[in-house]
């Protein structure tokens, strides 16, 4: 590591605008191999490629992370446009290679001599018009870069330009923060440091230790070779940094003092309190990305990955130790990756591993109901009684004309299937899964609290952000509308305004631009610290509901909208299976009659899956979209309303297929000779005798299986790579030059083909909506549990590689929870009690089982149940043209599942007694199992401590530590003061204590003589 100067890099003698000045041309300043012009333009092809740097040279700059002077490190990238040259084709190949530092360099002594550019030979008027259009951007653009570059150096940042770079086109800005304005920038940002007080931390005694003793050692091998990993018995005690007690903090090493990360997020914070104010309307730093003055801005990762002679560095050993397959079944390095890439991915990660560790009980669980099923499903009386073979009854044809009579043991597999997902245990799962769910929570919590003391969080608290370019863009549109009501008569304010708001609606894009485009990071990748007015006036100025007023409207109606969208595509696949059924009946294929209900099931599912993934992408541009239009005011709310407009969308366009078929399908068809219709022609379909819940578990098991290998897994694989796919192709980097460019790129160059960090809302999502399958129907899918297991070992490492290998490194971001996220899985917590309450009293047959069995059935057992759920049909009472076409029976009675009277009755086909006691059975269990349920929740939540008691007794002592620190330095300074100063000095020092106190007697005693009158 190299060591910096007492004047942090800077010559005796220089200022800091010298300095700044002198290091924008530091690469062209740096003695480098000679280059000669003449040989640049000849050989502009390979040689010159292969010759660009020495080895001196890529060793001098380490790769492209640290200046040219090879001793300060580069803490921030900015990125911006290289105008390219218009004449041929030919010549923009070669002019890479021929504007090298010697031809630059005379542009540059030219633009400084004021002499005119060379006249061009005249052409056609459009396209000079066009150019000088470009060309005044271009100088517009690169006048606000000067501008904001200088107002970068004043706050004492050193940037080094970078134009002669194997990336043709762009230009590359280092930033590096010195000494001081860490320290400055650190004290302001509140930032805990560690301090040289060590302490040792209390281990438990007794039983308890032991055990954990015992643990600890039979999953060593389970931790990752990681020093971060492993745990101390001591800590440093930390305490917000101060420059005037720099003393307390260790800084033998200045260098490592601030990590990378914290570097690159004190970085950061300067760049958003910088802005450009010599344009009409000042500039910030989110308004110059979106405006194109800059392209990009990211900070650097701290090496490579693979290749010879690669210095050790974190990512390289996260990569080994966390994004590798190979260690999937090792815990996460979470303090490496907390170190790497901040608080706020790393309490995501452990948020992850967390849960991918709680859903093994409840894998193992459910695998073992889904066995008892397996292993009962012989013994089921009401399965074995359809498959009998003496089975004769004979069932109501399925749909109108096209489909025949049919007998019911022809629904003996789709019966013992049933039994698979429908038997008593699953009643205990349901409940096993809501007090796992509320260990889950209750767990998390603990290990936040752990995870914050650990990382010195204790006291964080969140400062409000700053007003986001957009909404301060909105102020002052708001302001100047005033502004000329009151300044200009009304035909005045007609004619001008209309030019104003068009200057305004063109400076409106530059903020916008970054939050609509695609490819940009997101809001919060680049938050706003900028001020888009230069009146006082403006700033007491706000956006109120009045002004938002279209924008909510706008919302309410495009949320209801997508709504709406969904149902209709449900109501399509409905109208699908129905037709596509009748379709099938009437197929002269023997086979195709025989498995039309799979054939429908499981086609529909899939279309659904397909609807799904589509609708996924198009309400996550929605959301966006509704959220830019409201202008929240901060980047944390835009955050938040973004998430709860995206988790709607998403939540019903996931579940609203699976909720039609647990809680409509079936019960809104009527019967025989009286059924409910669409469109006057489509039979509204019914449930298989076995009941809908297998085929909600066939549209489970696609939807949830289809989501996590095709987006999940398949999109975040491809889409990264496709991506940095097309940035190569957009490069027109040739074929022959991939592999050396490759081996020569720098650093930040490298970077720059990145992926741009698109935030944690994406991996958040896919996460509840997985809680979700898990929690929420669990009752008719058992196996979801095992499913979501499997699928998060991948994603972790995954999600690691994509972090380590594949993105950026996102500015490290501090956060003590997860925010919003914590809120929403407990509203899916608590709405899974419900619902399974719901899937297991009306879905399933568990309760007109358990009625039948205790009030109808002559030896209380399930003999006969199946006759019991019966209902008999006259088929002399169909409809006309609704009978079948050619009836395979001929019958006078057909059965359908349903509680309704005999046709014989005094009451034909009305709803009998036992279908009000079935429902009235229903009923009371969903009341009695939610509440139950619910309690239970309540009373672990009760039990289990938010914060375990070692750490409340470490925080405790910390606390007491300081207070001693802090006292023995106040004696330290005391007894400082003693030892320089004379004996006569300190006599008179401690003379003036007692002087002071009795001259504050008399104003006491005056004061309480003026209180006694």
């Amino acid at each position: 590591m190299w060591q910096r100067s007492p004047s942090d890099g800077k010559m005796a003698g220089e200022t800091p605008e010298s300095s700044g000045t002198s290091l924008l041309h530091d690469a062209e300043a740096t003695p480098r191999k000679p280059r000669h012009f003449l040989k640049d333009v000849i050989f502009h092809g390979k040689f010159q490629l292969l010759n660009c740097l020495t080895p001196e040279e890529n060793t001098g700059c380490q790769h492209g992370l640290y200046f040219q002077d090879g001793e300060r490190r580069v803490d921030y990238i900015l990125t911006y446009h290289i105008k390219k040259p218009s004449s041929s084709r030919s010549n923009r190949q070669s002019s890479r290679f021929t504007d090298n530092a010697f031809t630059r360099s005379i542009r540059r002594g030219t633009a400084r001599l004021g002499r005119a550019p060379t006249p061009q030979p005249r052409g056609d008027p459009e396209v000079a018009s066009q150019d000088h259009s470009m060309d005044y951007h271009v100088d517009d653009k690169r006048l606000h870069r000067e501008e904001f570059e200088g107002n970068l150096r004043d706050m004492g940042m050193e940037l080094e330009k970078d134009e002669d770079t194997k990336t043709p086109g762009v230009g590359f800005v280092k930033i590096h923060a010195p000494w001081h304005v860490l320290c400055r920038e650190a004290e302001f940002m509140k930032l805990k440091m560690p301090t040289k007080k060590v302490y040792e931390m209390k281990q438990s005694t007794g039983v308890g230790a032991k055990i954990n003793t015992l643990v600890n050692k039979a999953t060593e091998p389970l931790y990752p070779n990681v020093e971060d990993n492993r745990t101390h018995n001591v800590k440093h005690l930390s305490y917000m940094f101060s420059r005037e007690k720099q003393h307390l903090f260790d800084l033998s090493d200045r260098d490592s003092f601030f990590d990378s990360k914290t570097r690159a997020s004190i970085v950061f914070e300067v760049l958003k309190r910088t802005k450009c104010t010599k344009a009409k309307y000042s500039m910030g730093f989110t308004s110059l990305l979106g405006s194109g003055v800059y392209t990009d801005a990211y900070p650097l990762h701290d090496g490579d990955l693979d290749g010879e002679n690669i210095e050790p560095n974190d990512r390289k050993l996260l990569y080994e130790e966390w994004a590798s397959y190979s260690v999937f079944y090792k815990y996460q390095p979470i303090g490496l990756v907390r170190k790497y890439f901040g608080e706020k991915i790393g309490l995501y990660f452990a948020w992850l591993g967390l849960y991918t560790q709680m859903l093994i009980p409840a894998s193992l669980v459910g695998v073992i109901v889904f066995l008892y099923g397996c292993a009962t499903v012989d013994d089921n009386i009401p399965s074995m009684e359809i498959c009998h073979p003496k089975n004769n009854i004979t069932m109501c044809p399925l749909c109108d004309r096209a489909c025949s009579y049919w007998k019911l043991k022809e629904a003996c597999g789709t019966a013992r299937a049933s039994h698979l997902f429908d038997n008593p245990a699953t009643v205990f799962f349901s409940i096993f899964m809501a007090l796992w769910a509320a260990m889950f929570m209750e767990h998390w919590k603990r290990r936040q609290m752990r995870l914050n003391y650990e990382w010195d969080l204790t006291g964080f608290e969140e400062e409000e952000d700053h007003p986001r370019a957009e909404y301060e863009l909105r102020v002052m549109q708001k302001s100047l509308k005033k502004e000329h009501k009151t300044q200009k008569n009304p035909t005045e304010i007609a004619e001008e305004t209309t030019n104003k708001w068009k200057q305004t609606v063109q400076s409106a894009m530059a903020g916008l631009k970054l939050v609509l485009s695609v490819s940009s990071p997101p809001i919060h990748t680049y938050p706003t610290h900028t001020a888009l007015w230069k009146s006082a006036k403006t700033e007491k100025e706000k956006l109120t509901c009045k002004d938002r007023l279209p924008a909510y409207m706008t919302n309410v109606v495009m949320m209801l909208l997508m709504i709406g969208v969904t149902f209709a595509i449900v109501f399509g696949v409905i109208l699908y299976r129905i037709s596509t059924k009748t379709a099938l009946h009437m197929s002269n294929n023997p086979t195709t009659r025989s498995n039309v209900r799979l054939t429908v099931k499981t086609t529909a599912a899939i279309i659904n899956l397909v609807v799904i993934l589509i609708l996924d992408e198009v309400y996550g541009a929605v959301a966006r979209w509704l959220t830019v239009l409201e202008v929240p005011k901060t980047d944390k709310s835009f955050e938040e309303r973004l998430i709860f407009k995206t988790f709607i969308l998403k939540f019903v366009n996931a579940f609203t297929p699976i909720i039609y078929i647990a809680f409509f399908r079936g019960r809104l068809v009527g019967r025989p000779g009286s059924y409910l219709y669409v469109f006057e022609s489509y039979r509204m379909e019914e449930c298989a005798h076995g009941g809908c819940l297998m085929e909600l578990c066939i549209q489970l098991s696609i939807t949830m299986l289809g989501k996590q290998l095709i987006q999940n897994n398949l999109f975040e694989i491809g889409i990264p790579k496709l991506k940095k796919l097309i940035r190569y192709i957009k490069s027109k980097r040739r074929s022959f030059q991939e592999e050396e460019r490759e081996k020569k790129l720098q650093r930040y160059e490298t970077d720059h083909f990145l992926e741009p960090f698109a935030g944690l809302t994406p991996e958040y999502m896919e996460m509840i909506i997985q809680f979700g399958f898990v929690t929420l129907f669990v009752a008719s899918f058992p196996l979801a549990p095992l499913f979501a297991l499997l699928n998060n070992i991948i994603e972790i490492r995954l999600d690691a590689k994509k972090f380590v290998a594949e993105l950026r490194r996102p500015v490290a971001a501090r956060a003590k929870d997860i925010g919003i996220w914590y809120n929403l899985l407990r509203a899916v917590a608590k709405v899974a009690v419900i619902i399974n309450a719901f899937v297991i009293s009306f879905t399933s047959d568990f309760i007109p089982r358990l009625v039948y069995q205790y009030m109808y059935s002559p030896d209380g057992s399930m003999h006969g149940f199946v006759n019991h759920t019966l209902s008999y049909f006259n088929v002399s009472n169909f409809q006309d043209g609704k009978e079948p076409m050619d009836p395979q029976h001929q019958v006078e009675m057909c059965r359908y599942k349903d509680y309704r009277e005999p046709p014989w009755s005094n009451t034909p086909y009305v709803i009998s007694k036992e279908f009000w006691a079935v429902l009235a059975a229903r009923l009371a269990f969903v009341i009695v199992f939610q509440n139950v349920v619910m309690l239970m929740s309540d009373i672990v939540d009760w039990l289990i401590p938010d914060i375990p008691k070692d750490i409340s007794l470490q925080i405790h002592k910390e606390k007491i530590l300081m207070v001693e620190l802090f006292m023995k330095e106040e004696q330290g300074k005391i007894q400082f003061i003693d030892s320089m100063m004379p004996c006569g000095g300190k006599e008179k020092r401690n003379n003036h204590a007692p002087i002071a106190r009795s001259r504050s007697i008399p104003h006491t005693h005056s004061h309480t003589h003026a209180n006694n009158f």
